[in-house]
């Protein structure tokens, strides 16, 4: 019978379907190891920076040591040439005093080489921050890109969607019971009939204190979260009401 033979036609069909899906994720799961790449690269870059680093910190340190020798030897010639003049101070014969003071009295005299100029705080301490800004610049571009990718992977559909539906028996099929939260209802609203049913009331209820509830603007969430294609009636009166779809952390305090 053609009926037999069309559905057996369209089981096929989606055999093959489902080989090509599977080859197409298989591939890009193959495809997707440029993130090996990346971290690699990543890795490489910060072995080179921690080498330069150390690099910079053995010339620095050098050159302080260095410094730091050559005073030392100034100070353990000063010193000599100290004991020296003290010696000679001590002379009674002027000939060998007049002899031998301007060569002890050379190194003495002369400027206090001590003049160091360290800067403050340029150490290291600048190499840290750099870091930090590209790593923060790093988390955006992943956080923008990361969001693009799973938004590309989403975007997967090989079947043909449903067509919207236009008449209230077709909406009916995507019908949700939706129930209020109290924890996040404005203290000015009253919720009844099991949490079915909300009232402003135009003056405060006795509702205890909750992190989720709106403090500026009437305001309930609904307990269910909502995802898909999604219907619900409303029946309402009085001078108006507004409904909405919305983030469960939508502000508390003005919106």
């Amino acid at each position: 019978p053609q009926g037999i033979q069309d559905r057996e036609k369209d089981v096929k069909l989606l055999q093959q379907e489902v080989e090509t899906i599977n080859h197409s994720a298989d591939k890009t799961v193959e495809d997707s190891e440029m993130f090996t790449q990346l971290i690699r690269l990543i890795h490489k870059r910060s072995s080179d920076v921690k080498q330069q680093i150390r690099s910079q910190q053995e010339t620095e340190v050098s050159r302080v040591k260095e410094l730091q020798e050559k005073l030392e030897q100034e100070i353990t010639e000063l010193k000599r040439k100290d004991a020296e003049l003290k010696q000679l101070s001590n002379t009674e014969d002027h000939n060998q005093f007049l002899h031998n003071y301007p060569s002890v009295s050379a190194l003495s005299g002369s400027p206090h080489s001590s003049g160091i100029k360290i800067r403050p705080l340029r150490y290291f301490e600048d190499v840290t921050a750099a870091v930090s800004e590209l790593r923060d610049k790093l988390q955006d571009i992943l956080g923008d890109s990361w969001t693009n990718v799973s938004l590309k992977i989403t975007d997967v559909d090989v079947l043909l969607s449903e067509p919207e539906p236009t008449s209230r028996a077709g909406f009916l099929k995507y019908s949700h019971e939706i129930t209020l939260d109290p924890n996040t209802a404005h203290r000015c609203l009253l919720i009844s009939e099991k949490n079915r049913k909300v009232t402003d009331m135009h003056k405060d209820q006795f509702y205890p204190d909750h992190l989720d509830r709106f403090t500026s603007w009437c305001q309930v969430l609904s307990r269910e979260s909502l995802t898909g294609c999604c219907y619900w009636e409303v029946e309402w009166s009085g001078r108006g009401v507004s409904v909405a779809v919305s983030y469960k952390n939508i502000s508390r305090l003005c919106n």
